[in-house]
């Protein structure tokens, strides 16, 4: 019996030592969580065609704005296809992107694109040219595109303040065709009204192909017997068409010609007379723009440079314009050479 009552002591003697040697263990310090991993920045550009000169300028730009500052950057070609540019634009909303830099190749039907990137929760960029018809465009990034058309206009209606003209509008499927228009309009047609010009032919030129407006050129050229004292191309790939039919019955250097987008070959016309102006709208501006724009977005602060709004048939969309250059003879190497847009050897080549 003693030796049951001490077998027990013993026992719960070890059961107290080993619960007081638990009890003076160091509870182990908590696992800390993970810090949380900052969100990057990723932009999808969405360009409709690289058919022009000045919109490689833009992606190149674009391109390296954003290597310069470590974002990573998705670009798409639509190749002047608006379905292919609904789709490719789908894919950069798979892939993560925060912002979409969009040039739509049609402004009407890209609404469906802007709607769904609204819908992903990616912020959209009207590149140049204004998507529309959408609640839900968030900015649009441009020059003043009016006043390209007012700039154009002026020119011309000042070379030839009386005789035939030829008007060439931009693509139906771009607003920005519209709004050149509007403005080149707004000086000629006083003009028009007061009788001093008249206009011999009005079409647009489909996909702003330049190809089409030699053909357009051609036709009014026929229509007129050559009559035609001036001719408002709504850009330089347009002028450059045009230029050609012109060449075609002698006449290169002596019809005004309007232009737009300060190509290399348009400022090479401009030199030797066969064209007789161009709009600077300096893409490297424009690149940047949209860079800041989108890494404003992307940290939740508000747009203060969007300070205009431009009515995009749904809303005013608020809009960010900058301004245009007229370029001739006489300026060009103050505008085109000294930026440092073109180089001399170049131009005067």
């Amino acid at each position: 019996m003693k030796r049951t009552f001490r077998a027990i002591v013993v026992l719960l003697t070890v059961m107290l030592f080993v619960s007081v040697l638990a009890g003076c263990k160091t509870a182990a310090a908590p696992t800390p969580a993970p810090a949380p991993v900052a969100q990057k920045l990723k932009i999808g550009l969405s360009l409709a065609t690289l058919q022009e000169e000045r919109w490689v300028r833009d992606k190149d730009r674009i391109t390296k704005d954003c290597a310069d500052q470590g974002i990573e950057l998705l670009t798409q070609i639509a190749n002047m296809d608006a379905a292919t540019q609904e789709s490719q634009c789908e894919n950069l909303f798979t892939q993560g992107i925060n912002v979409l830099i969009l040039a739509p190749q049609d402004a009407v039907a890209a609404a469906t694109i802007v709607d769904k990137a609204h819908a992903a929760g990616v912020k959209v960029i009207s590149y140049d040219r204004l998507v529309m018809n959408t609640a839900n465009d968030d900015v649009y990034i441009s020059f003043d595109n009016v006043q390209v058309g007012v700039l154009q206009g002026t020119w011309l209606t000042t070379a030839v303040p009386k005789g035939n003209y030829a008007i060439l509008s931009g693509a139906p499927t771009d607003n920005n065709a519209k709004l050149f228009k509007q403005g080149a309009m707004s000086i000629i047609q006083p003009l028009v009204d007061k009788g001093d010009i008249k206009i011999v032919a009005d079409q647009p030129v489909v996909e702003w192909k330049p190809e089409n407006a030699q053909k357009i050129m051609e036709n009014a050229l026929t229509a007129n017997k050559n009559n035609i004292q001036g001719i408002l191309a709504p850009n330089d790939g347009t002028a450059g068409g045009c230029i050609q039919a012109l060449a075609a019955q002698g006449l290169a250097g002596k019809v005004p010609i309007t232009g737009q987008d300060a190509e290399l070959a348009a400022a090479q016309r401009i030199v030797k007379g066969t064209q007789g102006m161009t709009v600077f709208k300096d893409t490297r501006m424009l690149g940047d723009a949209a860079v800041e724009a989108a890494k404003t977005m992307f940290a939740g602060q508000p747009l203060a440079k969007a300070t205009q709004t431009v009515n995009n048939g749904t809303m005013d969309v608020p809009s960010i314009l900058l301004v245009p250059i007229a370029v001739t003879k006489e300026n060009i190497d103050a505008t085109l050479i000294a930026s440092g847009y073109l180089l001399k050897a170049d131009v005067y080549k």
